[in-house]
């Protein structure tokens, strides 16, 4: 038993090595995006990214995130390779990080043999950044949530 009193929570456990910990947030890097570095690719119309909404046509009525293309989870052993071009990397989503529905499409595209990551905070944070959604009656946004992005056009610089 620890005695809290003496030994900090945090450090209860060590911290693993730096050349362990440079592996593991490296290798998590390389599975893993977030919604602020794919809204500026999008915006930059950076080359060699396919944003794939994976959630059901109803979900994806409501609101999705322009640019992306919409193949439901259970779609994309059939439709999934023909979807994203050679050399190009899928970045999957899904409702938010609650679901890990855009996990399980990002293992569908990885059977596949397709570059594939996971675009953390999926369509909740997206929202909740402030970033627009294209609905049946155009672009929307909502006001950014100021528990998850910075108020006005402050960047966070992370």
């Amino acid at each position: 038993m620890t005695d809290t009193l003496s030994a900090p929570a945090v450090l209860a456990t060590p911290a693993a090595p730096a050349t362990a910990a440079l592996a593991h947030f490296t290798a998590r890097l390389s599975f893993e995006t977030d919604v602020s570095d794919v809204h500026a690719d999008l915006e930059a119309d950076a080359p060699g990214l396919v944003v794939v909404d994976t959630r059901s046509r109803e979900a994806w009525d409501l609101g999705h995130v322009p640019g992306a293309v919409h193949l439901p989870t259970a779609e994309i052993p059939r439709r999934g390779a023909a979807a994203v071009p050679p050399g190009a990397v899928a970045v999957t989503y899904c409702w938010g990080p609650g679901c890990n529905g855009a996990t399980r499409a990002a293992a569908a595209f990885a059977r596949l043999g397709v570059p594939v990551k996971e675009m953390t905070g999926g369509y909740e944070y997206w929202v909740r950044e402030g970033f627009p959604v294209r609905t049946a009656t155009g672009l929307v946004r909502r006001p950014a949530d100021g528990l998850t992005a910075p108020p006005g056009d402050i960047g966070c610089a992370c």
